[in-house]
């Protein structure tokens, strides 16, 4: 074991080296967090390659922080991987809406799934904030329906459902909806760890953390 680094900070920062020292495309500077943790969370450098943001995202991403907007989440897994502690110094907080009590009661009624229905139920939430969708398309494409409204309209959609059926042409939606500031992994890969790096690479860009 004598080999193996066990300062966490330094092992972080020696990933981010590695990973800065083997990427392909020219990246902005703050766009570049967000590709290391991505690349970070997967350990695969061919994510490079996938990863789309908007020139837009980050600035309306920061700028909500900033100003206090939720996190909200589609899934509690991803809501469990934002950092928390380093949002609430920001005034904002992590939500998920999926232990809303009326949720079987409407799913059944709307014949939705039970992330598109919490999101429903709760669009006026969705104004302003920065929505994380990692596990569910259907999730996200309800949010960009929601988002044809503009009193329901994020100020960034991170999202990056996985999966074989129907996460793929999520992605593909939410990136022609250029009006809409985004970041996503194009393609099949994606998952609630990585939509939460997404996010928590703004938060550390927004409260100053240089790793």
């Amino acid at each position: 074991m004598s080999d193996f680094l066990t300062d966490p900070a330094q092992i972080e920062r020696d990933s981010m080296s590695f990973i800065h020292r083997h990427l392909q495309k020219t990246w902005k500077k703050q766009e570049l967090k967000i590709v290391e943790r991505l690349i970070h969370t997967t350990g695969d450098l061919e994510l490079e390659s996938v990863i789309a943001i908007h020139e837009r995202a980050v600035e309306a991403g920061l700028q909500a922080l900033k100003q206090g907007a939720p996190v909200i989440t589609d899934v509690e897994m991803v809501r469990a991987g934002i950092a928390k502690k380093a949002l609430a110094d920001l005034g904002g907080s992590a939500e998920c809406f999926l232990g809303d009590p009326r949720i079987p009661e409407k799913a059944a009624e709307w014949g939705l799934t039970r992330t598109m229905t919490a999101l429903r139920l709760n669009k006026e939430r969705l104004n302003g904030a920065i929505v994380a969708v990692g596990n569910a398309p259907t999730a996200l494409v309800e949010v960009l329906e929601l988002a044809q409204n503009p009193e329901y309209r994020p100020a960034l959609i991170v999202g990056i459902p996985v999966g074989f059926v129907g996460a793929k042409e999520a992605k593909d939606l939410l990136w022609q909806k250029q009006e809409i500031p985004s970041i996503t992994v194009l393609g099949t890969r994606g998952g609630s760890p990585l939509a939460a790096s997404a996010v928590n690479a703004l938060i550390y860009l927004a409260v100053g953390r240089t790793v």
